[in-house]
């Protein structure tokens, strides 16, 4: 028997094409347009429906980049169509790229009420079914002229990311705007031969069930008269039933689909048109939902949610409607879908606790399940997190993106730093935009990785990245995947069904211990210094204004911010979304993000500065105030009187040229070229630094990834490096010593200090940036033996390996960690901190000079110069601090990462000092947050965690009268399970597990 597949997927193909999918609508006449361009940003519905437009024609050009124009468009429906399925086809110029990436549309009725979103794949607007002929039709709408940044995945540089410098050029060409008869029959044809033909195209040549579906189309495609597709579509539909009504064998696998629409936050547009995006997804969601009785859509981001709420209450009525119904799910539990890398440890839990408490405030509706399809690799710190939400379950699609190891299951136990396990599942469509091709049904039943233990997956169903949701061809191929042979089963649920299920047929599922990181996508943790710089600082802001507001609000009657730290917080937190935060979005969402920050910080030093003197009283006293969690100038979360400042060790003259700095714990020598070649511990009597090495090393690669560029750096960016060695100043500045050097277009300027008492070199950098396409690093040397190092993550630290033994560890070429690296040997160790860098490397060497040691590199990563999606990344003026810590401790490594975040304040006033709010009597209990409860009680939160890796107990102490306290999770809602903790004179005693975090309510007497 011949292989007659070729043929008939050709014929198949080209009748589809050309005959039946035309068939669709059949009739059609034309409508009105009239165009309104509004002058500048988007105005309100009201004012775009009153606007005087005036007519165009198809195919005349429209819409500047990022401009915004009102279609009034106008009809009637002919007398002859009477009883008959109406559409309006609105194509306002639809070219090649992907909806969300493009031009799209909110189409109103004349009132202001929206209708549903138009897109590239979903142009129709439902008329009547059926109608009555004669009816006037009239429809505005809000067209977005986004200019295509991203196209076929592409990656040239390009001024359309920026408004200012986008130009006036206009973008689209009016396409097709017709009234236009809908056939269902033929609709329903067009769909049974999709799904049939992407289903043949998957099934082995050998097949029995493969060749009964290819016959069903031959006698399907022979029925259809193709001068009258119309006439005949029913019979056509008639020999497919057979093959569609086969049921799926009992063993085939199951497929969850849950409607979704993935909206990036910001990315290749700026956040005022997501606003908009996520108002079409949802009058589009809403409209489908009224449609298809099976359908149910989640969509994730309380942010969105939110938007919609204060932006288009039209929708947002409609889609509280939707949720009230069960069809429209309130998914993920965050504010936005963060990236979960670079956050801090009080960030992350607060993108829980905004996302969690809104959809429990709005629908009383609690999320069990993290939702982060897109986010660039997980921090091993999530699990507890999660969990102290109160969530059990992750769901992310992004590891299939990693192109070194393939992950080895689908659903497991995902264990944390603290030993907490989470249920995770990976889709293994490994898409979170199905489209239900056939093909991608296929893919996802075979390459689950948990074949014969469980049979559940999961498919986020829907066009996202820049949203449009899931269509109605999505819908009715899924009808038709609900039970028939040859594919996997396909259902719509929503999350939450789908994880009860899988969890119910694999209770005990295999674990991954440690951090889910991605393989690809490192760059983001350098890209776009200022975003990762605002962010870091806005953090430390954050805890700072909490603390001293709630010191002020308990010791004076300071009136604690409530309103104003939620709006900051939910300011910063939206900023970590996992395409701004990553430096991964166009030059517009970056410049807003800059301004953001530097709003986000006056407002947080004026809170700051009002509660501090509030605790300071009126008066000509110099009191410091320290806000990092350990005792500092013997103070401990408090302030005391001043001491006078302590200046940096002067320099003198090193033989050979250049500067010797020397404190008495440390002597560092600073060669002539301004690199440092000596750090010895004197205590210890040992050098820091690797034999024959300098650190404090500008380190300059070529930087060129193959794609993806503000993303990614490839491996092969090592393979050439300039030392930056020459320096055009090498002098004693004041109490340190200045280095100048200039290379390429740019210029750095370098501060080393040592203090006195101060067991860390300081190195204070500032760059001038202005090249392309390169990637600069600061290097030291180590003469440390060790076969791992710690990088801080959430809640505590994660260890990563220094070789390469296997690929996976080789794949952690660059990686993240937040205020410091460290490595160790026992008894001695070094530790690298920074005030605002992230992305880092450690690599080891076996010495040439032949004794068998090693010279372990720490790295870390400064700056970047991608062009794409913004051709003018991180040019300009940027500043680091980072300390050289030697003889270190995991303990000395997690305070002295907390001191260059947080320096000192000094405030005058009358008191002589300020006792902290609550205090702890262990130097490895942090604490990361001491606050006033969001219900406005009056109650304080204090949250800590262990950060040693260590089990511990310690006392903390209120300095407060304290009537009871209650152990809670990250919503200040009491955790039942625990033991009330016992309070005698305002001490509370707890037991801490390895980097366990716990949060505190204490009720004030």
């Amino acid at each position: 028997m011949h292989d007659d597949r070729a043929l008939v997927e050709a014929r198949l193909h080209r009748v589809l094409e050309e005959r039946i999918r035309p068939a669709v609508h059949p009739e059609t006449v034309p409508l009105r347009v009239a165009i309104w361009e509004a002058p500048g940003e988007p105005v309100p519905v009201a004012e775009g429906l009153a606007a005087e437009p005036r007519p165009i024609a198809v195919g005349e050009p429209w819409g500047a980049p990022w401009g915004t124009s009102w279609f009034t468009v106008t009809g009637s429906v002919p007398q002859e169509w009477a009883g008959r399925t109406v559409e309006a086809v609105l194509d306002i110029g639809f070219n090649h790229s992907g909806p969300g990436f493009q031009c799209e549309g909110l189409v109103h009725t004349p009132d202001g009420s929206p209708v549903k979103g138009i897109h590239p794949r979903n142009r129709y607007v439902r008329v009547g079914a059926p109608v009555r002929g004669g009816e006037s039709v009239e429809y505005r709408v809000e067209a977005a002229s986004n200019p295509v940044i991203q196209g076929e995945w592409a990656f040239a540089p390009t001024t359309l990311g920026d408004k200012e410098t986008a130009g006036t050029e206009p973008q689209y060409r009016l396409g097709r705007m017709d009234l236009a008869v809908f056939d269902q029959t033929v609709w329903d044809l067009v769909m049974d031969l999709e799904v049939l033909g992407e289903l043949m195209r998957e099934l082995p040549v050998d097949s029995a069930r493969r060749w009964e579906i290819l016959r069903a189309l031959e006698r399907a495609l022979d029925a259809v008269d193709l001068q009258r597709v119309n006439a005949t579509a029913a019979a056509a539909r008639a020999e497919l039933e057979g093959v569609l009504a086969t049921p799926a064998q009992p063993s085939a696998h199951r497929v969850s689909a849950v409607g979704h629409a993935h909206i990036d936050s910001a990315w290749l547009w700026p956040l005022r048109e997501t606003v908009r995006k996520v108002a079409r997804t949802s009058a589009n969601m809403t409209s489908l939902i009224d449609e298809s009785p099976e359908f149910v859509f989640a969509m994730s981001q309380a942010q969105q949610w939110a938007w919609v709420k204060e932006h288009r209450p039209e929708v947002w009525e409609r889609v509280k409607e939707a949720v009230a119904g069960g069809r429209f799910v309130p998914a993920g539990g965050m504010w936005v879908e963060s990236d979960t890398n670079m956050p801090g440890s009080e960030a992350m839990a607060r993108q829980f606790v905004h996302g969690k408490r809104f959809f429990l405030d709005e629908f009383g509706i609690e999320n069990e399940e993290a939702w982060l399809p897109d986010t660039f690799g997980f921090a091993a710190g999530l699990p507890q997190i999660i969990k102290a939400a109160g969530s059990q379950y992750l769901l992310t699609q992004k590891i299939s993106w990693s192109r070194t190891n393939s992950f080895p299951h689908h659903t497991f136990r995902w264990e944390g730093i603290d030993g907490t396990r989470i249920f995770t599942h990976f889709p293994p469509v490994d898409t979170y935009n199905c489209e239900m091709h056939g093909h991608q049904i296929a893919h996802a039943a075979r390459n689950f990785k948990e074949k014969g233990r469980a049979r559940h997956s999961l498919a986020p169903t829907g066009f996202g990245d820049g949203g449009g949701g899931t269509t109605r061809e999505m819908v009715a191929k899924a009808v038709r995947m609900r039970d028939m042979e040859g594919t996997a089963t396909v259902a719509w649920e929503t999350p939450a069904d789908f994880f009860a299920k899988a969890r119910a047929e694999y209770p005990e599922p295999p674990v991954w211990v440690g951090e889910l990181y991605l393989e690809l996508h490192r760059a983001t943790l350098t890209s776009q210094a200022k975003t990762k710089q605002g962010n870091r600082r806005s953090e430390h802001l954050l805890r700072e204004a909490e603390l001293w507001a709630a010191t002020a609000a308990v010791r004076t009657g300071f009136r604690y911010p409530y309103e104003d730290l939620d709006r900051l917080w939910k300011t910063v937190l939206l900023h970590q979304f996992h395409d701004i935060l990553p430096g991964s979005s166009i030059a517009w969402v970056h410049r807003e993000a800059e301004r953001a920050y530097a709003r986000v910080a006056r407002e947080l030093e004026a809170v700051i500065d009002a509660a501090q003197r509030a605790l300071a009283g009126e008066g000509g006293r110099a009191l410091v105030f320290n806000g990092a969690p350990h005792t500092r100038s013997g103070i401990a979360a408090g302030g005391a009187a001043a001491v006078p400042a302590t200046e940096g060790v002067t320099p003198s003259p090193r033989a050979g040229g250049g500067f010797l700095l020397d404190n008495g714990l440390l002597r560092v020598e600073i060669d002539a070229q301004g690199l440092v070649v000596s750090v010895q511990d004197l205590g210890a009597g040992r050098e820091t630094l690797a034999p024959g090495s300098r650190g404090n090393l500008l380190q300059l690669h070529a930087d060129f990834p193959n794609q993806w560029d503000a993303w990614d750096v490839d491996a092969f960016y090592r393979n050439t490096v300039t030392d930056l060695t020459e320096a055009e100043e090498v002098a004693a500045a004041g109490n340190g010593v200045r280095v100048v050097r200039s290379f390429g277009d740019s210029r750095s300027t370098q501060v080393l200090r040592l203090l006195p008492g101060a067991r860390r070199l300081d190195i204070d950098t500032e760059v001038d940036w202005h090249e392309t396409e390169k990637f600069l690093k600061l290097a030291f040397p180590l003469d440390v033996h060790a076969e791992r190092y710690a990088s801080e993550t959430q809640f505590g630290h994660f260890h990563r390996p220094t070789h390469t033994n296997t690929s996976w560890e080789w794949a952690k070429f660059e990686a993240c960690n937040h205020r410091f690296v460290h490595l160790e040997e026992p008894g001695w160790g070094v530790a690298l901190v920074n005030d605002s860098t992230y992305g880092h490397d450690v690599t080891r060497a076996v010495r040439e000079d032949g004794d068998g040691g090693t010279t372990t590199t720490v790295r870390a990563s400064l700056l970047r110069a991608p062009r794409f999606p913004d051709p003018e990344t991180d040019q300009g003026v940027h500043r680091f601090r980072h300390a050289l810590v030697p003889a270190a401790s995991i303990d000395d490594a997690v305070r002295e990462g907390w001191r260059i975040n947080l320096p000192e304040r000094e405030v005058r006033g009358a008191a002589e000092e300020i006792a902290p709010l609550v205090a702890v009597d262990q130097e490895s209990v942090v604490v990361t947050a001491v606050k006033l409860a969001d219900d406005g009680s009056g109650d304080v939160v204090v949250r800590f965690h262990e950060a040693r890796g260590g089990r511990t107990g310690a006392t903390l102490t209120a300095g407060f009268p304290v009537a009871a306290v209650a152990v809670t999770d990250l919503l200040e809602r009491t955790l039942t399970e625990e033991p009330e903790p016992e309070v005698a004179d305002g001490r509370v005693t707890v037991s801490l597990r390895p980097f366990q975090l716990m949060t505190l309510r204490f009720t004030r007497a």
